[in-house]
């Protein structure tokens, strides 16, 4: 048994202990255990091309954009999963690796869309399946991540019920993800994640070495986001920069790289900043611009 697996079991038997002796919850997961420091990479999101995807005249492919993420001078692309056919064939999957590796970029994960609030049936069903299925496509294409969402309340569901279809679908999948080393990262997107609170009583009683936290920058609609964005780095997988922070009750306003490259560097984060762009402009105009500000920042 490796030493990881040493520590888990001992994680796992000293929290059953402390269950017994103590009453509430139990905290199945730890922050990312990490090397000492710090160290960033830096990718893009394809959802910031959502209006430049299609077939028609002028748009563009998900080839079409690794080439920029290689003229941009990343290390990495993130392939968001809208944009693939449906469904993508192995051919198709290896294509799009080979395209990276010939450019010198990692796939630095991917993304989709999903809702684990659902009750049991058939819809719920399809719903961990589609998630399932994406992580053998992942592992195909050798993405070590996938951005999950956890879902919004349904009509009559109780948060606390809601909750726990989600963190229930959650392990399911991560079960599966671990038989092929990928990991599942649950975003801070709205629903049932829309506060920090919740959205850590989610994170926290996960119990797998496979998931973690797609901490976006902007997602949170608080009184103060940064604070927020701070409770949740220890748990960070990976991190999605937008350029625009929507604090609760005021207008928005551009992000502070600065202090984000702080907190991430505060919690010990090692891994890819990936900018996901969504305010107005062109992207392949806007992109470099801020993809220039990050490594200023996060340097």
């Amino acid at each position: 048994m490796t030493d990881f697996a040493n520590r888990r079991q001992f994680m796992i038997t000293a929290a059953a202990g402390a269950a017994a002796l103590t009453p509430g919850p139990v905290r199945a997961i730890e922050p990312i255990e990490r090397t000492a420091g710090h160290h960033f990479k830096f990718s893009l999101a394809a959802y910031s091309y959502r209006d430049l995807f299609g077939s028609g005249p002028g748009k563009l492919s998900l080839v079409d954009f690794i080439e920029d993420c290689a003229k941009f001078q990343l290390e990495g692309t993130e392939l968001t999963s809208y944009y693939f056919p449906t469904p993508p064939t192995s051919d198709y999957l290896r294509q799009l690796k080979g395209e990276c590796f010939r450019r010198g970029l990692d796939i630095s994960g991917t993304a989709v869309g999903n809702e684990f609030c659902l009750p049991a049936g058939a819809e719920r069903g399809r719903q961990i399946e589609s998630v399932k299925q994406w992580i053998e496509w992942a592992d195909l294409l050798d993405a070590p991540v996938i951005r999950i969402f956890a879902g919004k309340q349904q009509r009559g569901q109780s948060l606390g019920d809601a909750q726990q279809l989600a963190i229930e679908a959650i392990e399911q999948c991560c079960e599966y993800a671990g038989k092929y080393g990928v990991f599942l990262a649950l975003e801070n997107h709205g629903g049932i994640t829309s506060h920090v609170d919740e959205m850590l009583t989610i994170v926290e009683r996960v119990d797998s070495p496979w998931f973690g936290v797609n901490l976006d920058t902007g997602n949170f609609r608080t009184a103060d986001p940064y604070e927020d964005l701070a409770k949740l780095a220890p748990y960070a997988l990976n991190v999605q920069v937008k350029v625009t922070m929507h604090p609760a009750e005021k207008p928005s306003e551009p992000a502070d790289f600065a202090r984000l490259a702080e907190i991430l560097k505060t919690s010990g984060y090692r891994g890819y900043v990936v900018l996901e762009y969504e305010d107005a402009g062109d992207p392949r105009e806007q992109c470099p611009k801020y993809l220039d500000e990050l490594r200023k920042a996060f340097g």
